[in-house]
């Protein structure tokens, strides 16, 4: 009988698996079903889990929720324009312990803070998705590492 062997890895959680090709194809079957709700464990555990955080990307953290929204957006030359200043407050709500944002929580910081509205918010992410600045996930979305470092994050 001809042995196989599987890895996958989603965030935290890993599945090995070794046998016939033919139980191998069922356990991938049912891994594949469960990817979303894996995808959520994972992110709980790693929520939970304040050491996954890099040091520096905590220092990064602590430095951008010190401020403002206001003044983050002035000191990222964010605040005229849309796309920029859709980005940076969705980096600055990530900060504040966001894992996923949906465009109505940009809105609300915005207007929270006192803010001008923006005329499209969902122009807006569309725009950094674009760009690689922002991913999809779900009904919500988080800047990729590209959309930190067009801040020099």
């Amino acid at each position: 009988m001809e042995n196989a062997k599987i890895e996958i890895k989603i965030g935290e959680i890993l599945f090995i698996g070794e046998g016939s090709s033919t139980w191998l194809e069922k356990q991938l079957d049912k891994i594949l079903n469960k990817t979303d709700a894996l995808i959520k464990l994972s992110n709980s555990i790693n929520k939970k889990n304040d050491d996954s955080t890099t040091p520096s990307l905590k220092s990064l953290n602590n430095e951008i929720v010190s401020q403002t929204l206001i003044a983050f957006l002035k000191s990222k030359n964010a605040a005229t324009n849309q796309t920029k200043k859709f980005l940076a407050t969705a980096l600055w709500l990530e900060a504040k312990g966001n894992d996923r944002i949906k465009t109505s929580e940009i809105s609300s910081a915005l207007k929270e803070a006192k803010q001008t509205k923006l005329g499209n918010p969902s122009d807006c992410l569309k725009n950094n998705i674009s760009k690689g600045f922002c991913q999809k996930d779900g009904d919500a979305f988080f800047v990729t590492e590209e959309g930190r470092n067009s801040f020099g994050l």
